[in-house]
């Protein structure tokens, strides 16, 4: 959610102040403009205001004639800006995405644990007044009422009936029995997707910026289902009464970072409240899981299935040895402005059990007033290291180890730096080698500009779906790792040592957290393109994704440290920006889904349940859906062959022809028919057939569960690629 610090960066969303023009002219309309902008609202991704300015016209379509916009001079001292030659298509889009970024008039629901209202991130302050067609309120009960409802957060309520009938209880001392929330998740949540500007947010020093959610002027509405008891759950009945309550309120998008356990569709509460979504043209993102590849939730078609990537930034303590003789970076997120000047650092020095920190080695007496230093060792986890830390009581610990990234912020409940196993054997050399080893370590460091990102988060949950194999999924990654947005100020953040901290703004990891960034992305596309339906905008956001990373290699598997596949990570990382004018979607209807159930086996009896309507029949019943994706499931034959059809759609006010172009790894044959399609006008359509062949015989199955390629679709004199994944697998149920 922050401004600063973050590779994921809406650029389109504060963009545009004031606008002029000269009166040169081209034949086809092209003039020169002088584009105002607001330099302190400058995304921290871009190095120079230069960059954030053609960044923005690398964004725009080319004119009618193929001519892409042309930057002319950027101006530095008489004002903030940059002037450039635009048609006034080109003009006119710049302007749309300037009214986009900020998702004006969208009013998105959150499906989650309530929202703490006084939160900054709700802060109305110019905000127009609440749009007349919502329906919604603002729902009285523990520490809540009307009044906590404003212009931003324009309605919250409260659903628990289900959870109370089986026995388990709210109280002020578990949860509050309103729509305030007690966990602090939904206020994150909610602020991500929509929040308003907040400068000078932190998470206890690290991550310094300006908070705002992907659509700051979209209003929020809060549907609390989720409860803090004995359990710690949501129940099904309360959580689908959410959602109907939210369709019929009159929420545009909708977002639920939460799932249960893969039913199928007539009995998954998510997917039913989402189709019936769907049907009301109500965008509906939700959270794939965090169980890695161990399970994934929210496979629904009709459901956008959001993975967790990274961002491009880490936090840190910075080690200075002896007087200078060395430095180095490690990763620390201890939540104290802690002063280490010379201190002295202990090693167990012949001693292998001391060296490495086994359980037990350390002496409390000769480790106290000490940092301590915990050698690299493959059989010794992190974890039994940092549990005789605390039981040694020493003053800080150095760990060399190779799980850094997989620690999370609560865990830096002590003066603590982890360094990657190389730089580890360079402070181990420098111990060795001194009479007196001293330490110093300062911490809240918050360091921009790392590599790789983004990758794929390891716990965020992989594909295919148990369900629906036939869709791939998840459809897409957003930022899902160490995201700083909104938390209830009552809940305790984290610790240090035995002492709870309290905090307003907090970093939190989870597929919870991409959800919400995608649902607030998606709002912007829909206030730029109110006609698009949820299919359009989920096309133009998974085939505008990117699939290279900051090294402009494959996005990797954070798990593993290898390459990911779409299994991984959808169609990519989004692109926001591109997203806006995509040039193409894959567009579907209602009864294409019907059709895909009807493929499904499912009965009419199932598809009525799911459909709330009798007339309907399975006379087109496939598997295959008009998705921006394909997969082919394998099975034990030994050639399997796969043809897909399907039907883009123009979307922009020109006519234009795309031109095929297919990679794919050895072992698999893909055929494009045909090659090259056609679109006369906006809307138009035009459709292919892809047909993949796969011979089984050659290699270990295993060989090519996960082979993968694309299919992109080039605008022939133009800037547009449509790009969707082509991937092999077998399907959970086989595994």
């Amino acid at each position: 959610m922050e401004l600063d610090g973050k590779r994921f960066q809406l650029l389109l969303s504060i963009l545009l102040l004031i606008m002029s023009f000269t009166s040169s002219s081209a034949s086809d309309g092209r003039q020169s403009y002088i584009i105002h902008m607001d330099k302190s609202a400058m995304p921290a991704s871009f190095s120079t205001p230069h960059s954030w300015y053609t960044s923005a016209l690398s964004s725009l379509s080319s004119s009618t004639d193929g001519v892409p916009p042309t930057h002319l001079y950027t101006y530095n001292h008489v004002m903030n800006g940059f002037s450039a030659v635009l048609s006034p298509a080109q003009l006119q889009q710049l302007e749309k995405n300037a009214r986009a970024g900020f998702g004006d008039d969208m009013i998105i629901g959150i499906i989650d644990t309530g929202v703490w209202p006084e939160s900054e991130s709700f802060n109305d302050e110019g905000m127009p007044p609440v749009p007349a067609r919502w329906r919604g309120a603002c729902e009285t009960g523990a520490e809540f009422n009307s009044s906590h409802c404003n212009k931003k957060l324009i309605g919250a309520r409260s659903f628990s009936k289900a959870m109370k009938q089986s026995g388990l209880n709210i109280s002020e001392i578990y949860d509050y029995d309103s729509p305030r929330d007690f966990m602090g998740h939904g206020t994150h949540t909610s602020s991500t997707a929509a929040g308003s500007l907040v400068p000078c947010a932190d998470h206890f020093g690290y991550a310094k910026g300006m908070a705002i959610g992907m659509a700051p002027k979209a209003r929020l509405a809060m549907y609390k289902v989720y409860f803090y008891n004995d359990s710690i759950s949501a129940c099904a009945s309360d959580t689908l009464a959410g959602m109907d309550q939210a369709i019929g309120d009159g929420v545009d998008l909708m977002s639920l970072s939460l799932g249960f356990t893969e039913t199928p569709f007539y009995e998954n509460p998510i997917a039913l409240g989402a189709f019936a979504a769907m049907e009301k043209g109500i965008f509906v993102a939700c959270s794939a899981g965090n169980s890695g590849k161990i399970a994934m939730f929210n496979g629904a078609p009709w459901i956008t299935t959001v993975g967790a990537g990274t961002v491009d930034r880490d936090f840190s303590g910075h080690i200075t040895l002896g007087n200078g003789d060395l430095s180095i970076t490690g990763r620390s997120i201890y939540p104290e402005n802690q002063l280490v000047f010379r201190v002295p650092l202990y090693f167990g020095h012949g001693n292998r059990t001391k060296e490495i920190c086994e359980y037990g080695s350390l002496d409390p007496e000769d480790v106290a007033g000490k940092y301590i230093f915990c050698d690299f060792d493959v059989e010794t986890s992190y974890d039994r290291q940092l549990d005789e830390f605390r039981r040694s009581n020493a003053s800080g610990a150095i760990i060399s180890s190779d799980s850094g990234i997989f620690v999370f912020p609560s865990e830096f409940n002590l003066p603590l730096v982890i360094v990657k196993p190389e730089e580890g054997d360079l402070m181990k050399a420098y111990i060795i080698n001194s009479k007196n080893p001293i330490v110093s370590v300062k911490f809240q460091t918050t360091v921009l500009g790392t590599k790789p990102a983004p990758q794929v988060a390891f716990f965020s949950s992989r594909g295919p779906g148990s369900v629906a194999p036939w869709v791939l999924k998840p459809d897409i990654l957003a930022p899902g790792y160490e995201i700083l947005a909104g938390w209830a100020p009552n809940k305790r953040a984290t610790f240090i040592r035995d002492d709870a901290l309290l905090t307003d703004y907090i970093l939190e990891s989870g597929t919870s957290m991409s959800s919400p960034h995608l649902v607030g992305i998606a709002a912007l596309l829909k206030a730029a393109h109110r006609e698009w339906s949820s299919a359009a905008i989920r096309s133009a956001l998974m085939t505008t994704s990117d699939v290279f990373d900051n090294t402009k290699s494959i996005l990797t598997d954070m798990a593993t440290g290898q390459s990911g596949t779409p299994l991984d990570f959808g169609a990519g990382h989004v692109n926001p920006n591109k997203a806006l004018n995509p040039g193409l979607v894959y567009d579907m209807e209602v009864q294409d889904y019907i059709n895909f159930l009807c493929g499904m086996n499912y009965t009419m009896q199932q598809i009525k349940i799911i459909s709330r309507r009798s007339d309907f029949n399975c006379e087109n019943a496939s598997l295959d859906l008009n998705y921006p994706s394909f997969i082919a499931i394998l099975n034990d034959t030994s050639t399997t062959s796969y043809t897909f059809k399907r039907v883009l759609t123009n979307v922009v006010n020109s006519s234009s022809v795309y031109a095929a172009e297919v990679v794919m790894p050895t072992g698999m044959k893909v055929v494009v028919q045909p090659m090259t399609i056609s679109f006369t006008e906006k809307y138009s359509r035009d459709g292919f057939n892809l047909t993949v062949e796969i011979d089984l015989g050659q290699k270990p199955r295993s060989y090519y569960n996960g082979k993968y390629g694309y299919l992109s679709w080039y605008e022939v004199n133009g800037t547009h690629v449509v790009r969707s994944p082509i991937i092999c697998a077998f399907s959970t149920q086989q595994w």
